[in-house]
């Protein structure tokens, strides 16, 4: 079975989150249409957690029974999908792959603990305590969370001057004249900064190239939005099945296809994804799940950033 035409996407999100964000733009950037499904920020998320099999975080791409989770692998089918304009241009792909990790795995995190410590009051009932039992960590006071604001932009202040360093001869974007994924996930950090009650993103005032550079990407849009019920999506994955896949590329190791294997996040997250392998290489390994809901999906992950095990038979 093949997949659906790019405009069956399906993206499951919240609009505050910023990695929603960052999924949302480059919908807009590859110029396509999809429907929104809005889930909520915290648990439970009885019309999510069906689809994914346990996976519970923000955003996740739909097509049919297919699922893919992490916006680092929603950015890689996006670009299988529509290859221009281009993501990952191939002369600059390392180059754009490792500013968005770095954008995701070092700038990402104290800018969150910086702007939610600011708004500490103004957050969502119930999202520290969320946050706190995704990683297994006690449920912070809001004193020790404003506190835990101004120690973060200490370590923001610095990874924001590099980010403007990067566009101060006049560069359009971070690496050449037209966006690049490096752009994409650096963006979705600097969005978070107004994304919220409390606008923080003064910090961004001494940099006029950085906040010119904001808005150029700001001006991208999110494409064509059209907003669906949740009930909607469910019964579009119940009435698909999972599309074939690729040839598998085990790497030495790796569980096979049709062998057991389960999914989680590396960064302490605690909830599992389980099911058949269906797919395997060396970025991205796809999990058949099923449930009463849906019946059977293929749920995808990225690789990198991701911890998996084997299942015993």
């Amino acid at each position: 079975m093949t997949r659906a035409a790019v405009n069956d996407l399906i993206l499951h999100h919240y609009d505050f989150s910023c990695f929603a964000e960052k999924a949302r733009l480059m919908l807009g950037y590859k110029g396509l249409a999809w429907r929104s499904v809005e889930q909520p920020p915290i648990l439970p998320k009885p019309k999510l957690v069906p689809l994914t099999g346990g996976y519970r975080r923000i955003p996740v791409l739909q097509d049919g029974a297919d699922l893919w989770c992490d916006t680092k692998l929603i950015a890689q089918e996006l670009e299988r999908r529509a290859p221009s304009p281009m993501l990952f241009p191939p002369k600059i792909a390392g180059a754009a792959n490792a500013l968005a990790w770095w954008a995701e795995q070092q700038f990402m995190r104290p800018t969150a603990l910086y702007v939610s410590g600011i708004n500490a009051d103004h957050m969502p009932a119930g999202l520290h305590e969320d946050r706190a039992g995704v990683h297994g960590v006690p449920v912070p006071s809001i004193e020790a969370v404003r506190k835990a604001a101004i120690r973060n932009l200490h370590l923001v202040r610095p990874q924001i001057a590099w980010l403007a360093n990067m566009l101060d001869d006049g560069r359009r974007h971070l690496l050449g004249g037209e966006p690049s994924i490096a752009d994409f996930a650096a963006y979705h950090v600097v969005w978070f900064y107004r994304g919220r009650h409390i606008d923080c993103s003064a910090v961004f005032d001494p940099y006029p190239k950085l906040l010119a550079w904001r808005d150029r990407m700001a001006a991208i849009g999110h494409g064509r939005r059209t907003e669906i019920d949740p009930d909607e999506a469910l019964a579009v994955a119940r009435a698909a099945m999972p599309a074939t896949p690729r040839p598998s590329r085990p790497q030495d190791g790796d569980p096979r296809p049709g062998e057991r294997a389960r999914v989680r996040p590396s960064d302490n997250a605690r909830d599992w994804s389980e099911g058949e392998v269906l797919f395997i290489d060396e970025g991205e390994i796809a999990l058949l799940h099923e449930d009463p809901q849906v019946g059977e999906v293929a749920v995808h992950f990225p690789r990198l950033g991701y911890d998996w095990r084997r299942i015993a038979a």
